[in-house]
């Protein structure tokens, strides 16, 4: 089977981009035939050779120097409304030349609030009218994974909120009419796609995965490399990794930090991207002694800091399920966590790390963090329990239980 994963643009660091890219890697990597179909931006920002796809309509890349993939970039522009958001240009044509170019027998669509899904809709219609009428035409098998997260008032304006409540009502139905598939990350979000209008049946849980390839790294790097370059030594690390962004509320972790400030034994560490919080997040910490702010950092250095760390917290005000989260648990480290969204299932209470009552528990957090540094024994069980766990999230097997259900749809058609 060839498969064509569809996302609005590329990056390093930002979840859900993450797991498209992630997916063209395994299918490649399991033998199978597999593309990245993109916009001409990575992290928001044009490629270099975006003059040149606005030409065209679109380039393909054999090895994309962005991300190292097959992919197809194609025109698009960034959008005011819906904020954060890219649209493709002419894309139900461009897909009728990659389909006659490479042949697509599954094509995958990520995300939500822009017109890559909506447009597959009509293309898989299109194709299946089409083979009705004719008998001529090669079906393909549609998947859809939107990264759900609820519409909530407390991480979106009114007018967002109303946006996205719009689109769940009138998008998703068409979307659910035509997928074969639905993957949602938890069964929290599979209960809710079904709540609004998904098929059971139509449902696959798909946690992402952890990158096999940096649970290796995890295994092989020291922690040296980060104890050393900051001077971390006999110091318990409590680390925050994610971009520096209000949805991921950096300023709770630095609120958490300064009720640790006259203990030597314990510093917290902030790594990753810049995003809309990263000028007052840097403010902050210049006023705590205890915190050291790393900017973005490799996955080498990503997975020594995990090797540093004793504890990782997370105080997000929205997760659809946390990859960084699976990652320190494969790690070993347990997690302090909002429990927001898919949180709450990927991090179990009091097994793998903690959960407090939402994102400004700041006592709660403070609590957790005191309690796993007197109870070492208890913290240890939990550091076990959160690897096991990881491990049943690595790529490879969530990749193939997705292969595999995709077979047996295709040989039942």
């Amino acid at each position: 089977m060839n498969f064509v994963v569809v996302m609005y643009q590329t990056s390093n660091s930002k979840g859900q981009e993450l797991v498209a890219q992630r997916m063209v890697k395994w299918f490649n990597k399991l033998g199978y035939k597999s593309i990245l179909v993109t916009s001409i931006f990575h992290d928001f920002e044009p490629i270099e050779k975006f003059n040149e796809i606005e030409e065209k309509g679109f380039k393909i890349f054999e090895n994309d120097p962005y991300i190292n993939l097959p992919t197809v970039r194609v025109c698009s522009y960034k959008t005011i409304w819906p904020p954060r958001r890219i649209m493709f240009k002419d894309f139900l044509n461009i897909l009728r030349e990659i389909d006659n170019k490479f042949g697509i027998d599954v094509i995958i669509t990520h995300s939500t609030l822009w017109n890559g899904p909506e447009e597959v809709v009509k293309y898989i219609t299109w194709k299946r009218i089409c083979k009705v009428v004719s008998g001529k035409v090669t079906e393909t098998l549609f998947v859809h994974m939107s990264h759900y997260q609820p519409p909530d008032p407390i991480r979106y304006s009114l007018e967002e909120r109303a946006y996205r409540m719009a689109w769940n009502s009138t998008v998703l139905p068409s979307i659910f009419k035509v997928a074969d598939l639905i993957l949602c990350v938890t069964p929290i979000e599979a209960e809710d796609m079904i709540n609004m209008g998904a098929f059971p049946q139509q449902i696959h849980i798909f946690p992402c995965g952890l990158d096999d390839d940096i649970a290796r790294l995890i295994d092989q790097v020291k922690p040296d490399l980060i104890i050393d370059r900051y001077k971390l030594h006999d110091k318990k690390v409590i680390a925050y990794l994610g971009t520096i962004e209000e949805r991921k509320n950096p300023l709770a972790v630095l609120k958490i930090a300064a009720r640790f400030k006259n203990r030597k034994d314990v510093v917290f560490v902030i790594a990753g991207r810049p995003g809309d919080q990263y000028k007052e997040v840097i403010e902050e910490a210049q006023k705590l002694d205890n915190v050291v702010i790393t900017g973005e950092i490799s996955d080498e250095e990503k997975a020594s800091l995990i090797k540093a760390s004793y504890l990782n917290v997370i105080m997000s005000r929205m997760e659809a399920l946390g990859l960084t989260q699976i990652e320190f648990m494969y790690g070993g480290v347990p997690v302090i966590t909002s429990a927001v969204y898919g949180q709450k299932w990927v991090v179990r209470d009091k097994i793998d790390g903690i959960h407090v009552k939402g994102p400004d528990d700041i006592d709660g957090a403070v609590k957790a963090i005191e309690e796993l540094i007197k109870n070492e024994e208890l913290r240890e069980q939990m550091s076990k329990n959160a690897k096991e766990r990881a491990k049943q999230f690595l790529m490879s097997n969530v990749m193939k239980q997705l292969i595999e259900r995709l077979k047996i749809i295709k040989e039942s058609r």
